[in-house]
């Protein structure tokens, strides 16, 4: 299967904030963050985005998405209105996004979560880190690497949310940036979950990815997978 992929460069240097010991200007990443779900209003409402940093290069995206889909190649798919077709389709779409060394994978439209077992299989010789959320909440971070998830949070909008499951030291750094938001700023800590997500792998999102018109799609059928 040749998949049908958006490439584009990773992030701009200056908003990358991973350095050894934490984090820096979190600030301006959480800020380009919630300029992107300003524009894109229906994105706080539902997604889920889920980053895969193969460590073997042999691993392909057309790998990637086979398992995604349950052990099956997706249907690929180009289409004039990409927002409207998903909203229509009652099933998983994919923007594919190329970033170095990792790809992401945004389904924009319900925060249809990757199943966990898909997610195992997924991290197989790769590290994987998903957020994700929908209508009926959801909020969850979740990280998995070597055919296992290594830690998770759920509800990570509340100032109440659970406790992390798995190696609390995965998320720490995630921690540390929603306890430097109010407690009632919603939108600061769903652009933190990708402002983390994009320090720990490099792959960002940028907010012009989603103008486009005549775009190629991933469409997964993975719910009897």
């Amino acid at each position: 299967m040749g998949a049908i992929v958006a490439q584009h460069g990773s992030p701009e240097k200056n908003r990358r904030v991973f350095i050894s010991g934490g984090f820096r200007d979190t600030d301006h990443v959480i800020d380009h963050y919630r300029d992107l779900f300003n524009r894109y209003g229906w994105l706080e409402n539902s997604l889920c985005w889920t980053v895969v940093q193969p460590l073997d290069e042999e691993i392909t995206v057309d790998d990637l998405l086979w398992r995604l889909n349950g052990g099956r190649d997706p249907e690929q798919r180009t289409v004039a209105y990409p927002i409207e077709m998903a909203a229509e389709e009652g099933g998983p779409v994919l923007f594919v996004y190329e970033g170095e060394g990792a790809w992401g994978f945004l389904e924009f439209t319900y925060g249809y979560a990757t199943p966990d077992h898909i997610l195992t299989e997924l991290s197989k010789g790769s590290r994987v880190w998903m957020t994700t959320w929908h209508f009926n909440g959801g909020y969850t971070m979740l990280y998995a690497a070597d055919g296992k998830i290594r830690a998770r949070m759920r509800n990570f909008i509340f100032a109440e949310h659970d406790a992390p499951q798995g190696d609390p030291g995965v998320l720490a750094d995630f921690q540390a940036m929603l306890n430097s938001l109010g407690p009632e700023d919603y939108c600061g800590k769903l652009s933190a979950s990708f402002a983390f997500i994009e320090a720990s792998t490099g792959m960002g999102l940028e907010s012009e990815w989603l103008d486009v018109e005549e775009a190629s799609v991933i469409i997964l059928d993975n719910s009897g997978a």
